[in-house]
C-alpha cells in the first residue's frame, strides 16, 4: 500500500454522514500502470446486470493515465477495498453469504441505495491489488457465480415490475453468452450458464421478503443500455467510449 492511503478515505466519510461506502483507485500490484479487474475507479451495472467500471470493461483493462480521477458517485465499490460505515451496515446489514463468491459487494451497494445511502469513488487513495487469489480467470466456476449472483442480485433488488421487464432481455443476452461459449469450444463456461439458471431459479425464496415493496425509493442500474452489445457489437471497449445520454444523471460521466 502506498502510504498514507488510509486517510483520503477517512476524511471523506467523516466529511459525509449520507456516504455508506467508498473505495480508492485500484491498480494492479504487478502491472501499477494499469487499473485492475476488480474495481479499477469505481463500479457500475447496465440495466440487465452486467457489471463494469471505469477503467476496465469485460476483459479489457485500460493504463491509468488520470482519465478517471475525478471524485464522485459510483454505483458499487469493489470488495477488494471497500471502507463502509458502521450506521449503514447495521441498517442494511452484511454480505449476502448466499452468493458465496462474486458480486456481494455489489448486492451491498445497491441495499445501502435503496436505504438512502451514496457511494463514491476517492481517488486520491491508491490501492495495488493482486487478484485472481479467489479463483482463477478461467474457472468455469467463476462463469457460474457470476451468471447464478448477477440474476439473484437483479431479482433481489429490482421493483418486481422492473424485474418482469428486464429478466426476458437478460435470458436472451444469456443465450447469446452461452452459443459464444459453445462456439469457442469453452464447454464448462457453457454448462456453468445453464446451472447458474437452474439454482438462481431455486434460490429466488431467499429474497422474496427482501425485495423492493411499494413505496420504497426505486433504485435502479445505472447505464440503461447494454454493456454487453456495445463491447462486443459495437466495439467500445472504454469507459469514456460509452453514450453518456445512457447514464442515469446522478452518475453521469465527466
Amino acid at each position: 500500500m502506498p502510504p498514507g492511503w488510509l486517510w483520503p478515505l477517512v476524511r471523506r466519510m467523516e466529511a459525509d454522514p449520507t456516504i455508506g461506502a467508498v473505495q480508492p483507485k485500484l491498480l494492479q500490484y504487478h502491472q501499477r500502470t494499469h487499473f485492475e479487474y476488480a474495481g479499477a475507479a469505481g463500479g457500475f451495472l447496465d440495466r440487465f446486470g452486467y457489471p463494469f467500471t471505469r477503467g476496465r470493461i469485460f476483459d479489457t483493462v485500460e493504463p491509468d493515465e488520470g482519465q478517471y480521477d475525478d471524485p464522485g458517485p459510483i454505483f458499487w465499490a469493489t470488495g477488494a477495498a471497500i471502507m463502509l460505515r458502521r450506521e449503514a451496515l447495521d441498517r442494511v446489514g452484511l454480505l449476502d453469504e448466499h452468493f458465496v463468491l462474486h458480486m456481494e459487494e455489489i448486492d451491498l451497494c445497491w441495499r445501502l441505495q435503496r436505504a438512502g445511502y451514496r457511494i463514491e469513488l476517492v481517488p486520491e487513495s491508491v490501492v495495488y491489488h493482486l487478484g485472481g487469489s479467489s479463483l482463477p480467470r478461467h474457472d468455469s466456476r467463476k462463469t457460474y457465480y457470476n451468471f447464478r449472483n448477477s440474476l439473484l442480485l437483479l431479482y433481489k433488488n429490482l421493483p418486481p415490475a422492473a424485474w418482469r421487464r428486464t429478466f426476458p432481455v437478460r435470458v436472451a443476452l444469456d443465450v447469446l453468452a452461452f452459443l459464444r461459449f459453445v462456439l469457442l469450444g469453452k464447454w464448462g463456461d457453457a454448462a456453468a450458464v445453464v446451472r447458474a439458471y437452474r439454482d438462481a431459479h431455486r434460490m429466488r425464496s431467499f429474497y422474496r421478503d427482501q425485495r423492493p415493496h411499494n413505496g420504497e425509493a426505486v433504485v435502479l442500474p445505472p447505464y440503461r443500455g447494454s454493456i454487453a452489445l456495445d463491447y462486443f457489437l459495437l466495439r467500445r471497449r472504454r469507459f469514456r467510449e460509452l453514450p453518456a445520454r445512457r447514464f442515469l444523471n446522478v452518475w453521469r460521466q465527466t
